[in-house]
């Protein structure tokens, strides 16, 4: 059966500007029908949009499509599924009804196939219920639904949840569509397959291309298991791999911070078998918004098995959450060359003080969305005694963030300019050691108190 599904996904999704995320990659493969006995509903579609051409067509692709498998069982022509396999042909028009039960019977099949007559309308959750009856839950055999139809469902129940079911039921649905004289929804054929969609529904416009989807779907179903597979993951450009976890089948090897190439020997040639690698990323950039995870992702193997993988994505918040205390105005001005001499008048400046210059740097904790910031901070110097003397008091309004949660704000480059002007212990010397003492104040500005009387 070669590779019967393929996932990806991401633990999260939302992320902060520097958050890691941890991304899965899972691969399920299945031995041929010959070492893996398996049970197949043939489920056909003979509601009245079918008429002339289309069921003779359908009647041609079924037919190849028992015989395709009967030969994959056992290698040989000779009337009967074998290895354990079995089939039973449902089909389905404003009822479904089980035309066979699961049989070895080619002639069976067959007849079943060839008796079927197009009218009445289209019932798809009668025809999954149906199918889903025909196999025993007791049996070890793999499960596989083929279902075949030309239109979209116009009767009866929501055919989806009941797809949903069997695949719960470990049932692998592989879906046939006719592009018939009622339409047909590509979409909903995607949601009832197994994934992916890619290996697991196929879609023609003319009734005449019916027999060669139904012999090449056989051949996948009877296709063995994968061997000397290599998947190439590359993430977006704007992550980096920081860990990769040992998977259960196979090895990996990092290329680089963005490529990881992971190899299997082998992987469902005796039995089904999942092979799952995991690894964490991490945003690398300062920009934020809903981000592809991967750049691309490719799989190779021996037996050229066709698979995709989904294209997850992750939301990450890049929130403007660092202020900075504004830097003094530089004066540019140029020396002409071989000049050894240079009056420039720098113009007037503010008096800040002088001595020493501190710059420091404060973080405020929890600060939720819309809400303005008071931010006082009060630098006292300490002498020998642990004195304080007031050095300066500065405040601030941090402006309010838009982020979705409650987020640290980090304000940096509070200057003080510190002069030595008085002296606090018993140094004497200009580079003396010097204590200071800084208190922060921070609380909100806005509130959602309204003091207006509406009596």
């Amino acid at each position: 059966m070669g590779v019967i599904s393929s996932n990806k996904f991401v633990d999260a999704n939302n992320i902060n500007c520097s958050g890691e995320l941890k991304v899965t990659i899972a691969l399920t493969a299945a031995p041929d029908i010959a070492s893996n006995p398996t049970d197949i509903a043939l489920v056909l579609d003979r509601s009245g949009s079918m008429s002339g051409d289309p069921i003779d067509q359908l009647k041609l692709g079924a037919k190849t499509f028992i015989d395709i498998i009967e030969e994959a069982t056992d290698g040989t022509k000779d009337g009967v599924i074998g290895s354990g396999s079995r089939m039973g042909i449902v089909s389905f028009a404003t009822t479904a009804v089980q035309n066979t039960q699961l049989i070895t019977s080619v002639d069976d099949l067959k007849n079943a196939v060839d008796s079927l007559m197009a009218n009445g309308q289209t019932n798809h959750a009668d025809a999954f219920t149906k199918a889903i009856e025909l196999f025993d839950p007791m049996s070890q055999n793999a499960k596989v639904i083929v279902m075949f139809t030309d239109g979209k469902t116009t009767v009866g129940a929501d055919p989806t949840p009941v797809a949903e079911l069997a695949k719960s039921m470990g049932i692998t649905i592989y879906c046939i569509g006719l592009v018939g004289a009622d339409g047909i929804n590509v979409n909903e054929l995607n949601e009832w397959a197994s994934d992916p969609d890619s290996t697991h529904v196929a879609v023609t416009p003319t009734a005449d291309d019916l027999e060669e989807l139904f012999a090449n779907l056989a051949a996948n179903i009877s296709k063995p298991g994968a061997t000397e597979i290599k998947i190439n993951e590359v993430v977006n450009p704007d992550f980096i791999i920081t860990n990769i976890l040992t998977p259960n089948f196979g090895t990996t090897d990092k290329i680089n911070d963005t490529t990881i190439e992971w190899k299997i020997d082998k992987l469902g040639v005796t039995n089904t078998e999942s092979a799952i690698l995991e690894f964490y990323i991490q945003n690398n950039t300062q920009t934020g918004g809903t981000k592809k995870v991967n750049e691309s992702i490719t799989y190779e193997d021996a037996e050229n098995n066709v698979v995709t993988f989904p294209d997850p994505t992750v939301t990450v918040e890049c929130c403007q959450t660092e202020y900075k205390e504004d830097c003094p105005t530089a004066i540019d001005f140029s020396m002409n060359a071989c000049d050894s001499y240079l009056e420039y008048d720098l113009g007037d400046t503010t008096l800040e003080g002088l001595g020493r210059i501190l710059s420091l740097s404060t973080t405020i904790k929890n600060v939720c969305p819309n809400k303005r910031v008071a931010l006082g901070v009060l630098l006292y110097e300490l002498n020998d005694e642990k004195e304080e003397f007031s050095r300066g008091m500065k405040t601030f309004t941090i402006p309010a963030h838009s982020c979705s949660s409650c987020r640290d704000i980090t304000f940096k480059n509070i200057k003080f300019v510190v002069p030595e002007d008085i002296s606090l212990n018993n140094c004497t010397r200009m580079c003396c050691a010097r204590n200071f003492r800084v208190k922060v104040l921070a609380n909100y500005i806005d509130n959602n108190f309204d003091c207006t009387d509406n009596n």
